[in-house]
């Protein structure tokens, strides 16, 4: 039991929204029946199968979607509002089968009444109890904050006071005594780590992807680092925060000046496209994976029984700002396929050719994207080794979300080359819209149909 919750869930506030959750659709199932068809309309054991068949339900879906993983709760509350709508559907999805089936023998619940009664209850939960609560136990975003010196420890005091953030470490002036380093460390009453110097700082954030960056340093003592810091930041495509002086510019774009610092984007800030885009994301997404349903059982039947191994192709990939996730495919080679590096590629089998011309391996995808690692349109997710051999320039195409289509996708995928690619990324980060997305989408539908650039 404790490992099924560990899998589930940590920390006490979110494991509490699980058990509510679940005591919610039981409740639900008993008022939709009583209010339809009176106290004696269904036996006690027909409405425990219908509430624990809702429950499975609930259980497997928000596995799938992380929705009771800590990190989720750094979604947007429209995220966690769509993505409660999505398990309320999956669970009256459930109701409404047993009473397609059911129905001559017996009278379960109202599919239509259930939603209505489970749905408000949920959200209210997660909305106004679980994401106050839970900020309080485990910190959002990771942030690097770059100086040691009496602006660095305000900043890194102030972070920790407001909660929500976790400072990976400090990256010190090259002016900066040892004696800032100590006053720092008393203040923050922490061991926390100093990486690197400035002069290191590509290399830091190579290898540590953060939300943010903070340059906190004196504009008259390290004016010259702090715009070099700022020229890394722009080029490799990171957020960062500068104290409100005045300091070029050349490509991020500067929000609202907020706890006495210029915070700044890669891109240009379009806040309801981009909600839009995510609700976007999210009822394709759902939608989709329950309209492809039967598609999506016939691959896994086949995929099994032609083949040993498992169903599923795991593989870890870079997401937003150089961030791991855990990409999903359909496994289309043999098992020990890593071990067999041929030319005439044998590793591949029947199935997973068939899958691959017509980019079927990449359906289960659309649970990334519901999850929110990643997006129907944007670059596609590198593998964490390629990364590593990015030239500066071509880190900053992670500072968007991955997608499961981009302009590399509809442009001949393997006949276009590595450089080009990155071009296209680049182009499509700096021009982004949603009318853009749409015609990508619409774009990749005959690029499928007819596996054109497809290896």
């Amino acid at each position: 039991m404790t490992w099924l919750l560990g899998r589930l869930s940590s920390g006490l506030t979110i494991r509490v929204n699980l058990f509510a959750d679940l005591i919610s659709l039981f409740a639900g199932a008993v008022l939709a029946a009583r209010i339809a068809h009176g106290p004696a309309g269904i036996s006690a054991n027909q409405l425990l199968a219908v509430s624990a068949g809702a429950c499975t339900i609930w259980i497997l879906v928000s596995t799938a979607l992380r929705h009771y993983d800590p990190a989720a709760l750094d979604r947007r509350r429209g995220d966690d509002l769509a993505m409660v709508t999505v398990l309320v559907m999956a669970a009256g999805t459930w109701v409404a089968l047993v009473q397609i089936v059911a129905a001559p023998l017996a009278s379960p619940p109202p599919p239509g009444l259930f939603i209505a009664l489970v749905w408000p209850a949920t959200v209210a939960l997660r909305l106004l109890a679980v994401r106050p609560l839970s900020g309080r136990e485990n910190p959002q975003e990771e942030v690097l904050i770059v100086g040691t010196g009496p602006m660095a420890r305000l900043t890194g005091q102030d972070l920790l006071r407001r909660g929500r953030r976790r400072i990976v470490g400090y990256v010190p002036f090259s002016n900066e005594r040892e004696g800032d380093r100590a006053l720092l460390r008393r203040a923050m009453q922490l061991t926390v780590p100093i990486i690197g110097n400035c002069d290191e700082l590509e290399s830091v954030l190579r290898r540590t992807a953060v939300a943010e960056v903070y340059i906190a340093g004196n504009a008259r003592k390290h004016e010259d680092e702090m715009q070099r810091a700022i020229q890394i930041c722009e080029r490799m495509g990171i957020p960062f925060a500068i104290p409100a002086y005045t300091f070029r510019l050349e490509r991020a774009w500067p929000l609202s000046n907020r706890d006495g610092y210029l915070h700044c984007l890669p891109y240009e800030e379009k806040p309801w496209q981009m909600a839009l885009k995510r609700l976007f994301d999210i009822v394709c997404s759902a939608t989709a994976l329950w309209v492809l349903a039967p598609l999506l059982v016939a691959v896994m039947v086949l995929i099994k029984i032609t083949s040993r191994g498992p169903i599923f192709f795991r593989q870890e990939r870079a997401g937003l700002r150089g961030k791991p996730f855990t990409v999903l495919k359909f496994r289309s080679m043999v098992v020990n396929a890593d071990d067999l590096k041929m030319r005439a590629d044998p590793r591949v089998t029947w199935v997973g050719r068939f899958i691959r011309r017509y980019s079927i391996d990449e359906l289960p995808q659309l649970v990334n994207v519901l999850r929110g690692d990643m997006s129907i349109v944007g670059p596609r997710p590198p593998l964490p080794e390629e990364v590593a051999q990015y030239e500066p320039w071509q880190l900053r195409r992670l500072c968007v979300c991955p997608g499961l289509t981009c302009i590399w996708q509809v442009s001949g995928r393997s006949q276009v080359s590595f450089e080009q690619w990155m071009y296209m990324d680049m182009q499509y980060i700096d021009d982004w819209s949603l009318r853009r997305d749409v015609d990508l989408i619409f774009k990749t539908l005959p690029a499928v149909l007819t596996g054109r650039g497809a290896s």
